[in-house]
């Protein structure tokens, strides 16, 4: 395991789920409510339909158990058609045809997604994240699902992000200002 700081956190997280690694990302203060909103997530590339499969593993929940794409609120509209902008994953759009098998992870077999928008002011480093994953792979989206496995609440203070880490299969936590991962280098 290594630690890295600050400015790898801005690296490391997009190049980890550029090679299909899977984030556990916790920053800034708790969520509240039935959705994780960017503190307190499971992050993977949206572009591989088995990673829906990976993240409810590491979950330990059933295999139908959708997740939700994650994407930049100026980029929204090219992919989705619904009430915008979503910030709160309280909507169903209907995913653009020419966007389906491009990010098939986070698409519902119906056609739609429950998608949450970030904008860069009310939530800069998750849209950082967003971008540098877009300059890497031509997707403005990404997976996202709670940070918490199998019967365990959703992970709420540190010490609980790094017992996640350490026992769930995930590739790189980002806790604060820290980046945290396995032996594995990203490229």
């Amino acid at each position: 395991m290594r630690i890295l700081g600050i400015n790898a956190l801005f690296h490391d997280p997009a190049a980890a789920l550029v090679v299909d690694g899977i984030v556990a990302w916790f920053q800034g203060r708790s969520e509240y409510g039935p959705r994780a909103l960017g503190h307190r997530s499971l992050l993977a590339h949206p572009g591989r339909a088995e990673n829906l499969e990976r993240l409810n593993h590491v979950k330990g929940r059933e295999e139908f158990r959708p997740v939700a794409p994650m994407v930049a609120a100026d980029r929204a509209h090219e992919l989705f058609a619904g009430p915008l902008p979503s910030p709160y994953m309280l909507f169903v759009h209907d995913v653009a045809g020419e966007w389906r098998d491009r990010i098939p992870a986070v698409v519902h077999v119906d056609g739609t997604a429950r998608i949450q928008t970030v904008e860069e002011r009310q939530e800069p480093l998750v849209a950082r994240m967003l971008r540098g994953f877009e300059r890497r792979t031509g997707l403005p989206v990404v997976v996202n699902t709670s940070l918490n496995t199998a019967g365990r609440p959703m992970v709420d203070d540190p010490r609980d992000a790094l017992e996640c880490f350490g026992s769930a299969p995930v590739d790189l936590l980002a806790l604060g200002p820290y980046a945290v991962r396995r032996g594995r280098a990203f490229a």
